[in-house]
C-alpha cells in the first residue's frame, strides 16, 4: 500500500497531467499532421501554443468535466462518511454535469442556476471555467437530458437510454477521478456506469470504465503495463467489449513491436474522436514512454497527430501523472497551466476524502 503522501502526490500529478496534455493538444484540435508540421516544425508542437487573447495553456471541455467529475465523488465519498449511506455517487455526478453544463451557456457564476437538490459545489463558482471549449455534441445533449443512472446499473454490454449510438472520446476523457478513489474493479463499475449519463453506446462506457481502473492500478502502485494489462483482463469479462479490447491490444502490441515511437504510429490507432481510439493513443503514448524521464516525450507524442488531440494529450496526462506523481511532471509546464490552483485544490479535496493510509 502506498503512503498517504505519495497516494496524495499521484492524485494530484493525474489531474494536473491531464490538464497539460489537454492545453498542449487544445490548440490543434482539428488540425492534420501535415498542417501541425507545416506550422511548426518536423517536431510539432514541443509546448503550450498562444490561444485566445494570447493565453498559453488553456484547458479545454476535456478537464473542464474531469473537474466536476472529481467534485462529485468528493461530495459522494464524504456524504457516505458523514451518513452512512453509500450509492449516491450517480445522482451527485449527474447534477454535477448539470453544473457544469450551466458554465457552457452562462456568462458568469450570478447567471448559474444549481439542479434542485444539488449540492452547490466550489466549481460551479469559479468565473474561469465559464468558457466553452469545443464540448461534444453528446456530452450537452446528454447532459441536457438529465439522466441519472442507478448505481446498479448492470453492464451487459446493451445500448443505453441517452444516445445509445454514440461512442465519443467525451466518455474517457472525463473520467479519470473514477480511478483515484476505488480499487480497480469499483472504478470500473462506475466510470462505465457514469458514461451512460450523456453516452448509451457500449464501446464509449466500456472504455471508461477500463480507463478509470488503469488508473486506479497505477495508483496502487502498479507499472504502466501491468495497469493495463490487468485492466484488459477486467474488461474482458464482460459481453460488448471487443471494440475496446481490440484497440487496447493494439496500442500494446505496438509497443511490444520495438522501434522509435512515431507518429505515424499512433495515427495507426486512429484519430482519437471516438473513446476506443482516444483510449489507445492515450495508453500508447504513455507505454512507449513510461519511464520518469521520458514524461514530456509521452505528452508530446500523443497530441502530434491528425485528430482529437486535446482528449488523446489529457488520457495520456492522466496516466503519466497517476504513474509519476506530480513531482514527475514537468514544472515549466505545470505552472503555466490554466487553473492551477484550483485543479490542484480539487485533487487535494479528493484525496482527503479518499485518502489510502
Amino acid at each position: 500500500m502506498e503512503s498517504a503522501a505519495v497516494y496524495r502526490a499521484r492524485v494530484r500529478g493525474c489531474l494536473l497531467g491531464g490538464a497539460i496534455g489537454d492545453a498542449l493538444g487544445y490548440p490543434i484540435e482539428f488540425a492534420s499532421l501535415d498542417r501541425i508540421r507545416s506550422a511548426h516544425g518536423e517536431r510539432g508542437v514541443t509546448g503550450f501554443l498562444p490561444g485566445a487573447y494570447g493565453a498559453v495553456g488553456l484547458i479545454s471541455d476535456d478537464t473542464q468535466m474531469t473537474l466536476f467529475t472529481a467534485e462529485a465523488l468528493t461530495q459522494a465519498v464524504r456524504r457516505e462518511q458523514e451518513r452512512g449511506v453509500s450509492g449516491a455517487w450517480s445522482r451527485l455526478l449527474s447534477w454535477s454535469y448539470e453544473r457544469w453544463l450551466e458554465t457552457q451557456g452562462k456568462p458568469g457564476p450570478e447567471h448559474a442556476t444549481v439542479p434542485e437538490g444539488s449540492p452547490r459545489g466550489s466549481l460551479v463558482d469559479q468565473a474561469w471555467l465559464y468558457s466553452r471549449r469545443a464540448p461534444g455534441n453528446a456530452c450537452l445533449s446528454g447532459t441536457a437530458q438529465r439522466y441519472h443512472p442507478e448505481p446498479w446499473l448492470a453492464l451487459e454490454g446493451k445500448p443505453g437510454h441517452v444516445n445509445p449510438d454514440s461512442k465519443g472520446c467525451g466518455t474517457v476523457m472525463r473520467s479519470a477521478p473514477f480511478g483515484l478513489c476505488d480499487t480497480g474493479q469499483e472504478a470500473f463499475e462506475k466510470a462505465a456506469r457514469g458514461a451512460q449519463i450523456t453516452h448509451g453506446h457500449p464501446t464509449g462506457y466500456y472504455a471508461a470504465g477500463a480507463f478509470a481502473a488503469i488508473v486506479a492500478h497505477l495508483v496502487a502502485g502498479d507499472s504502466l503495463e501491468g495497469a493495463v494489462l490487468r485492466a484488459m483482463r477486467l474488461l474482458a469479462r464482460h459481453p460488448g467489449h471487443e471494440e475496446t479490447l481490440t484497440a487496447l491490444g493494439r496500442a500494446v502490441d505496438l509497443v511490444a513491436q520495438g522501434g522509435e515511437p512515431t507518429a505515424g504510429k499512433v495515427e495507426s490507432l486512429g484519430a482519437g474522436w471516438v473513446a476506443e481510439e482516444a483510449l489507445a493513443i492515450g495508453v500508447y503514448s504513455a507505454l512507449a514512454h513510461p519511464h520518469l524521464r521520458d514524461v514530456r516525450h509521452a505528452l508530446l507524442l500523443s497530441v502530434n497527430h491528425s485528430g482529437d488531440s486535446d482528449s488523446t494529450g489529457s488520457i495520456c496526462g492522466n496516466l503519466v501523472g497517476a504513474r509519476h506523481g506530480d513531482v514527475g511532471l514537468p514544472q515549466e509546464w505545470v505552472e503555466r497551466v490554466e487553473g492551477r490552483g484550483a485543479i490542484a485544490a480539487v485533487a487535494d479535496d479528493l484525496a482527503g476524502a479518499c485518502v489510502r493510509l
